[in-house]
């Protein structure tokens, strides 16, 4: 069963062929109607947000780093590392993923800079999983295509679990980089990442090898843990919230679906939550329009919310669906979460009991 799992979400396996061959490798997706001028506005980039939340994202991990260095060696510093850890390890995710896509700012160095800070925290090289990202958007949980689907049918729970405290991808992301120091890629990387972008995978990664020798070396030297608990370390203690967010996204719903409207989850939350996700709770209208800036994906979903299916009005009723579907799929791979859009909005045709939301693109009604 795992290893038949794995082959059929394989980027070099069977089903990737099959997906090219079905035309549901970069297809055309449906996409809400949004008059010309509006799309404009909505897609019109300013530093300033993304300045505002970076200053406070950064400083708050100053001043936490600092309190909890001064009460290092005590139980004071608990709470202070456990904030740290979740700016350092879950908040990096949003940031690397909104200036990944450019949009955060309008100025782009500005952009790469922040880019470059939060892949390294998140432990994503930030030439690979650009390109990693680039197919997540193009083919959204389609089959032997997206190299992000966090829960398969069936789930691997163990591995789940195990990543709310990073003990999987953290591991993996390290054995990627010496494979990227002595100048490979793994076989998946190969399928995605252009030969001219390589050259910049392995340099990246000879920086952050050197970057963590200095690390463990300082914790060696001082007979402390400190070093490792700033840098690092974070990846593994802080990275919890980066799942209990991703988990929200895609888990449970249609794959092989060209509508995001079926296959992608838009969560309201509430406004700390929003700015440590950088506003992808709206996942939906990201998806449809990932050119419009984390800071107006607000008011894009008031633009389209009639032509969506309702919103989760919480992380909890999110997970009250999801948890439930993941646990079901265990047993039943043909089963997933079907949307119902709101009254009046465009119509898909759903997958049929045939295919069961795998082989096939839908077309429109």
């Amino acid at each position: 069963m795992g290893r038949e799992r794995l082959e059929r979400y394989s980027l070099v396996g069977p089903d990737s062929r099959a997906a090219v061959d079905a035309g549901l490798a970069s297809a055309d997706w449906y996409r809400s109607a949004v008059p010309r001028k509006r799309m404009k506005e909505l897609m019109r980039r300013s530093d300033g947000p993304a300045v505002r939340d970076t200053t406070l994202w950064l400083g708050l991990m100053v001043v936490l780093a600092g309190v909890g260095t001064l009460f290092w060696g005590s139980w004071w510093c608990v709470p202070f590392f456990a904030a740290y850890g979740v700016l350092y390890g879950s908040a990096s995710d949003s940031r690397w993923h909104e200036c990944g896509h450019g949009t955060a700012f309008r100025t782009r160095w500005m952009d790469e800079v922040v880019y470059q800070i939060a892949s390294f925290m998140v432990m994503r090289d930030p030439t690979a999983s650009r390109w990693s990202h680039t197919r997540h958007h193009t083919d959204t949980l389609v089959l032997g295509r997206d190299p992000e689907i966090q829960a398969m049918r069936p789930a691997r729970l163990a591995k789940l679990l195990a990543n709310f405290v990073g003990l999987v991808d953290v591991p993996v992301a390290m054995r990627l980089m010496v494979l990227h120091v002595v100048g490979r890629l793994s076989a998946e990387e190969a399928d995605y990442v252009p030969e001219t972008e390589r050259p910049k995978v392995f340099r990246t990664a000879r920086i952050w090898f050197a970057i963590y020798a200095v690390v463990i070396a300082s914790a060696i030297v001082s007979g402390s843990w400190l070093p490792v608990v700033l840098v690092g370390g974070p990846a593994l203690y802080g990275r919890y919230m980066l799942y209990v967010y991703g988990l929200t996204q895609h888990s449970g719903l249609g794959e092989n679906v060209l509508d995001h409207r079926l296959n992608t989850r838009t969560v309201r939350m509430n406004v700390i939550n929003r700015f440590l996700y950088s506003n992808m709770n709206y996942h939906v209208e990201h998806h449809m329009f990932p050119m419009v800036p984390y800071h107006r994906l607000p008011e894009l979903h008031e633009e389209i919310k009639g032509d969506l299916a309702p919103a989760y009005p919480s992380i909890w009723a999110a997970y009250r669906e999801l948890v439930p579907a993941v646990l079901r799929q265990l047993k039943d791979q043909s089963y997933y979460v079907r949307r119902e859009l709101a009254p009046g909005a465009t119509p898909f045709h759903e997958p049929s009991a045939v295919n069961d939301g795998r082989a096939l693109p839908l077309i429109p009604a």
